[in-house]
Protein backbone atom coordinates (compact mmCIF):
# COMPACT_ATOMS: atom_id res chain seq x y z
CA UNK A 1 0.00 0.00 0.00
CA UNK A 2 1.55 3.48 -0.84
CA UNK A 3 1.31 6.03 1.59
CA UNK A 4 2.07 10.25 1.55
CA UNK A 5 5.93 10.96 2.38
CA UNK A 6 4.65 11.96 5.93
CA UNK A 7 7.03 15.41 5.98
CA UNK A 8 4.15 16.97 3.76
CA UNK A 9 1.60 15.92 6.63
CA UNK A 10 3.80 16.59 9.95
CA UNK A 11 4.13 19.67 11.77
CA UNK A 12 6.64 22.50 10.69
CA UNK A 13 10.50 21.47 11.19
CA UNK A 14 12.36 24.45 13.35
CA UNK A 15 14.20 25.26 10.32
CA UNK A 16 13.93 23.79 6.51
CA UNK A 17 16.21 24.59 3.61
CA UNK A 18 14.37 24.14 -0.18
CA UNK A 19 16.50 23.44 -3.32
CA UNK A 20 16.19 23.40 -7.05
CA UNK A 21 17.87 21.34 -9.77
CA UNK A 22 17.62 21.66 -13.61
CA UNK A 23 18.44 18.93 -15.35
CA UNK A 24 21.92 18.55 -17.17
CA UNK A 25 22.30 14.98 -18.48
CA UNK A 26 18.75 13.24 -18.70
CA UNK A 27 20.32 10.17 -19.61
CA UNK A 28 21.50 9.77 -15.70
CA UNK A 29 18.27 10.89 -14.23
CA UNK A 30 17.40 7.31 -13.57
CA UNK A 31 20.09 6.36 -12.18
CA UNK A 32 20.36 9.42 -9.91
CA UNK A 33 16.61 9.05 -8.93
CA UNK A 34 17.25 5.41 -7.86
CA UNK A 35 20.27 6.95 -5.81
CA UNK A 36 18.28 9.23 -4.25
CA UNK A 37 15.26 7.20 -3.30
CA UNK A 38 18.05 5.18 -1.05
CA UNK A 39 18.56 8.07 1.32
CA UNK A 40 15.40 10.06 1.08
CA UNK A 41 12.94 9.09 3.72
CA UNK A 42 9.90 10.94 2.87
CA UNK A 43 9.76 12.84 6.34
CA UNK A 44 13.05 14.73 7.21
CA UNK A 45 13.53 15.12 3.29
CA UNK A 46 10.73 15.40 0.94
CA UNK A 47 11.17 15.34 -2.78
CA UNK A 48 9.13 16.62 -5.67
CA UNK A 49 9.74 16.00 -9.38
CA UNK A 50 9.39 18.81 -12.04
CA UNK A 51 7.46 18.50 -15.38
CA UNK A 52 10.46 18.69 -17.18
CA UNK A 53 11.85 15.84 -15.29
CA UNK A 54 9.00 13.81 -15.93
CA UNK A 55 8.77 14.67 -19.65
CA UNK A 56 12.71 13.90 -20.11
CA UNK A 57 11.99 10.47 -18.23
CA UNK A 58 8.87 9.84 -21.10
CA UNK A 59 6.21 9.55 -18.05
CA UNK A 60 3.27 10.91 -18.05
CA UNK A 61 2.16 12.27 -14.48
CA UNK A 62 -1.47 13.35 -14.68
CA UNK A 63 -2.48 16.88 -13.27
CA UNK A 64 1.38 17.45 -13.23
CA UNK A 65 2.03 20.84 -15.47
CA UNK A 66 4.52 23.69 -16.07
CA UNK A 67 3.76 26.59 -13.88
CA UNK A 68 2.99 29.76 -15.41
CA UNK A 69 5.05 32.52 -15.57
CA UNK A 70 2.47 35.21 -14.97
CA UNK A 71 -0.34 35.43 -13.08
CA UNK A 72 -2.27 38.58 -13.44
CA UNK A 73 -1.36 42.15 -15.24
CA UNK A 74 2.09 43.69 -13.99
CA UNK A 75 2.66 40.64 -12.61
CA UNK A 76 5.23 38.60 -14.11
CA UNK A 77 7.43 35.82 -11.56
CA UNK A 78 10.81 34.09 -12.26
CA UNK A 79 10.42 30.53 -12.71
CA UNK A 80 12.81 28.66 -10.72
CA UNK A 81 14.48 25.19 -12.45
CA UNK A 82 11.78 22.60 -11.98
CA UNK A 83 13.31 19.55 -12.99
CA UNK A 84 14.00 18.68 -9.01
CA UNK A 85 12.76 20.05 -5.58
CA UNK A 86 14.07 18.73 -2.06
CA UNK A 87 12.27 20.20 0.74
CA UNK A 88 15.40 19.25 4.36
CA UNK A 89 13.13 19.39 7.14
CA UNK A 90 15.22 19.74 10.57
CA UNK A 91 16.00 21.34 13.83
CA UNK A 92 19.52 21.77 13.12
CA UNK A 93 20.91 24.24 10.78
CA UNK A 94 24.13 22.99 9.99
CA UNK A 95 22.59 19.44 9.76
CA UNK A 96 20.39 20.71 7.03
CA UNK A 97 23.67 22.14 5.23
CA UNK A 98 25.58 18.80 5.65
CA UNK A 99 22.07 16.92 4.12
CA UNK A 100 22.08 18.73 1.77
CA UNK A 101 25.12 18.73 0.34
CA UNK A 102 24.90 14.52 0.49
CA UNK A 103 21.93 14.84 -1.35
CA UNK A 104 23.37 16.85 -4.06
CA UNK A 105 26.62 14.99 -4.50
CA UNK A 106 24.01 11.83 -5.39
CA UNK A 107 22.00 13.88 -7.99
CA UNK A 108 24.80 15.64 -9.42
CA UNK A 109 25.41 13.14 -12.43
CA UNK A 110 22.16 14.51 -13.85
CA UNK A 111 21.07 17.81 -11.65
CA UNK A 112 22.73 21.17 -11.17
CA UNK A 113 21.98 22.63 -8.02
CA UNK A 114 20.44 26.07 -8.98
CA UNK A 115 18.58 27.92 -6.15
CA UNK A 116 19.11 27.33 -2.48
CA UNK A 117 16.43 28.83 0.35
CA UNK A 118 16.67 28.76 4.10
CA UNK A 119 13.70 29.04 6.35
CA UNK A 120 13.15 28.77 9.34
CA UNK A 121 10.29 29.02 12.07
CA UNK A 122 9.22 32.68 13.44
CA UNK A 123 7.88 32.95 16.84
CA UNK A 124 5.21 30.21 16.95
CA UNK A 125 4.70 30.21 13.60
CA UNK A 126 3.92 33.46 12.29
CA UNK A 127 4.78 35.34 9.24
CA UNK A 128 7.75 37.94 9.14
CA UNK A 129 4.65 40.30 9.26
CA UNK A 130 3.62 39.22 12.25
CA UNK A 131 1.01 37.39 11.92
CA UNK A 132 -0.02 33.69 12.00
CA UNK A 133 0.40 31.34 8.83
CA UNK A 134 -1.91 28.71 7.94
CA UNK A 135 -4.54 29.80 10.53
CA UNK A 136 -7.54 27.50 7.95
CA UNK A 137 -4.99 24.61 7.49
CA UNK A 138 -7.45 21.10 7.19
CA UNK A 139 -6.56 18.59 10.01
CA UNK A 140 -6.48 15.22 10.29
CA UNK A 141 -8.79 13.50 7.94
CA UNK A 142 -9.47 16.85 5.79
CA UNK A 143 -5.89 17.54 5.79
CA UNK A 144 -5.63 14.28 3.57
CA UNK A 145 -8.32 14.59 1.29
CA UNK A 146 -7.19 17.91 0.54
CA UNK A 147 -3.85 17.19 0.26
CA UNK A 148 -2.56 13.83 -1.22
CA UNK A 149 -4.43 12.18 -4.42
CA UNK A 150 -6.29 9.26 -3.56
CA UNK A 151 -6.98 7.00 -6.43
CA UNK A 152 -5.43 5.13 -8.93
CA UNK A 153 -1.46 4.77 -9.80
CA UNK A 154 -0.91 8.54 -7.86
CA UNK A 155 -2.84 7.41 -4.39
CA UNK A 156 -0.66 8.67 -1.86
CA UNK A 157 1.41 11.41 -3.75
CA UNK A 158 0.53 14.93 -3.82
CA UNK A 159 0.87 18.25 -6.00
CA UNK A 160 3.47 20.84 -4.35
CA UNK A 161 3.23 24.74 -5.45
CA UNK A 162 5.80 27.24 -4.28
CA UNK A 163 5.86 30.64 -4.28
CA UNK A 164 8.94 33.29 -2.58
CA UNK A 165 7.25 35.87 -1.44
CA UNK A 166 9.44 38.94 -0.31
CA UNK A 167 8.19 41.63 1.71
CA UNK A 168 8.34 45.36 1.17
CA UNK A 169 8.93 46.14 5.08
CA UNK A 170 9.67 49.21 4.71
CA UNK A 171 6.25 49.52 3.12
CA UNK A 172 4.18 47.20 5.88
CA UNK A 173 6.04 49.17 8.47
CA UNK A 174 4.79 52.60 7.08
CA UNK A 175 1.10 51.44 7.71
CA UNK A 176 -1.09 52.30 10.58
CA UNK A 177 -1.79 48.99 12.62
CA UNK A 178 -5.46 49.09 11.67
CA UNK A 179 -4.89 48.85 8.16
CA UNK A 180 -2.35 45.97 8.76
CA UNK A 181 -4.85 44.26 10.10
CA UNK A 182 -7.64 45.25 7.14
CA UNK A 183 -5.00 43.68 4.67
CA UNK A 184 -4.90 40.56 6.37
CA UNK A 185 -8.01 40.54 7.83
CA UNK A 186 -6.84 39.12 11.33
CA UNK A 187 -5.97 41.04 14.29
CA UNK A 188 -2.05 40.49 15.35
CA UNK A 189 -2.98 40.31 18.52
CA UNK A 190 -4.99 37.63 19.02
CA UNK A 191 -5.49 36.46 15.30
CA UNK A 192 -9.55 37.07 15.30
CA UNK A 193 -11.14 37.66 12.22
CA UNK A 194 -12.35 40.78 11.57
CA UNK A 195 -16.02 40.53 10.46
CA UNK A 196 -15.85 44.11 9.11
CA UNK A 197 -13.00 43.45 7.28
CA UNK A 198 -13.09 44.86 3.83
CA UNK A 199 -13.47 42.79 0.55
CA UNK A 200 -9.50 43.21 -0.26
CA UNK A 201 -8.73 41.42 3.12
CA UNK A 202 -6.64 38.29 2.36
CA UNK A 203 -8.81 35.87 4.84
CA UNK A 204 -11.84 36.97 2.46
CA UNK A 205 -9.39 36.52 -0.81
CA UNK A 206 -8.47 32.84 0.29
CA UNK A 207 -11.47 31.82 2.39
CA UNK A 208 -11.14 28.51 1.31
CA UNK A 209 -14.95 27.34 1.70
CA UNK A 210 -16.09 29.98 -0.18
CA UNK A 211 -15.43 28.62 -3.66
CA UNK A 212 -17.62 26.04 -5.86
CA UNK A 213 -15.98 23.45 -5.73
CA UNK A 214 -14.50 24.41 -2.32
CA UNK A 215 -10.76 24.94 -2.40
CA UNK A 216 -9.09 23.74 0.21
CA UNK A 217 -4.77 23.00 0.56
CA UNK A 218 -2.64 22.56 2.65
CA UNK A 219 -0.22 24.68 3.86
CA UNK A 220 3.73 24.69 4.97
CA UNK A 221 5.08 27.98 4.69
CA UNK A 222 7.74 28.97 6.13
CA UNK A 223 9.40 32.52 6.79
CA UNK A 224 12.57 33.11 4.72
CA UNK A 225 15.81 35.58 5.20
CA UNK A 226 18.93 36.41 3.09
CA UNK A 227 21.04 39.52 3.79
CA UNK A 228 18.67 42.40 4.88
CA UNK A 229 15.86 40.76 2.82
CA UNK A 230 12.94 38.19 4.12
CA UNK A 231 9.49 36.70 3.24
CA UNK A 232 7.63 33.78 3.20
CA UNK A 233 8.45 30.57 1.31
CA UNK A 234 5.08 30.04 0.17
CA UNK A 235 4.27 26.09 -0.58
CA UNK A 236 0.96 24.37 -0.75
CA UNK A 237 0.37 20.88 -0.87
CA UNK A 238 -2.92 19.64 -2.73
CA UNK A 239 -4.65 16.22 -4.85
CA UNK A 240 -4.12 18.79 -7.63
CA UNK A 241 -3.00 22.41 -8.33
CA UNK A 242 -6.47 23.27 -9.23
CA UNK A 243 -7.47 24.61 -5.50
CA UNK A 244 -4.24 26.90 -5.59
CA UNK A 245 -5.20 28.31 -8.87
CA UNK A 246 -9.00 28.89 -8.18
CA UNK A 247 -7.08 30.83 -4.95
CA UNK A 248 -4.85 32.57 -7.06
CA UNK A 249 -6.82 33.90 -9.50
CA UNK A 250 -8.49 35.69 -7.16
CA UNK A 251 -6.40 36.78 -4.92
CA UNK A 252 -4.99 38.64 -8.39
CA UNK A 253 -8.66 39.72 -9.05
CA UNK A 254 -9.15 37.42 -11.70
CA UNK A 255 -12.30 36.57 -10.43
CA UNK A 256 -14.08 39.70 -9.26
CA UNK A 257 -11.31 42.60 -9.90
CA UNK A 258 -10.74 42.56 -6.23
CA UNK A 259 -7.11 42.16 -5.69
CA UNK A 260 -5.87 40.95 -2.67
CA UNK A 261 -4.58 44.00 0.27
CA UNK A 262 -1.27 40.91 0.33
CA UNK A 263 0.06 42.87 -2.69
CA UNK A 264 0.28 46.40 -0.75
CA UNK A 265 3.53 45.19 0.62
CA UNK A 266 4.85 41.82 -0.43
CA UNK A 267 4.38 40.01 -4.03
CA UNK A 268 5.47 36.36 -5.38
CA UNK A 269 8.87 37.06 -7.25
CA UNK A 270 9.52 32.66 -8.13
CA UNK A 271 7.16 29.83 -8.44
CA UNK A 272 7.12 26.18 -9.55
CA UNK A 273 5.43 22.90 -9.21
CA UNK A 274 5.85 19.92 -8.39
CA UNK A 275 4.42 16.38 -8.11
CA UNK A 276 5.69 14.18 -4.80
CA UNK A 277 5.40 10.31 -5.28
CA UNK A 278 4.22 9.09 -3.03
CA UNK A 279 5.97 5.93 -0.47
CA UNK A 280 5.91 2.53 -1.21
CA UNK A 281 7.20 -0.01 1.56
CA UNK A 282 9.38 3.30 3.23
CA UNK A 283 11.01 4.21 0.04
CA UNK A 284 9.87 6.52 -2.65
CA UNK A 285 8.07 5.29 -5.42
CA UNK A 286 9.21 6.17 -8.54
CA UNK A 287 7.08 3.21 -10.52
CA UNK A 288 4.90 6.05 -11.65
CA UNK A 289 7.88 7.92 -13.24
CA UNK A 290 8.92 3.81 -15.03
CA UNK A 291 11.82 3.26 -12.76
Amino acid sequence: MNTAQSGILAALPTHARYLSFSLNDPGQAGTCLTALRETIDGENTVIGIGPSLAAALGATIPGLKPCPSTTAPGLSLELPPDALWLWLRGDDRGELLHRARRLVSIAKPAFTLREVVDAFKHREGRDLSGYEDGTENPEGEAADAAALANTGALAGSSFVATQRWQHDFGRFDAMASDAQDNAIGRRQSDNEELDDAPESAHVKRTAQESFAPEAFVLRRSMPWAEGMAGGLMFVAFGRSFDAFEAQLKRMTGGEDGIVDALFGFTRPVSAAYFWCPALRDGRVDLGPLGL
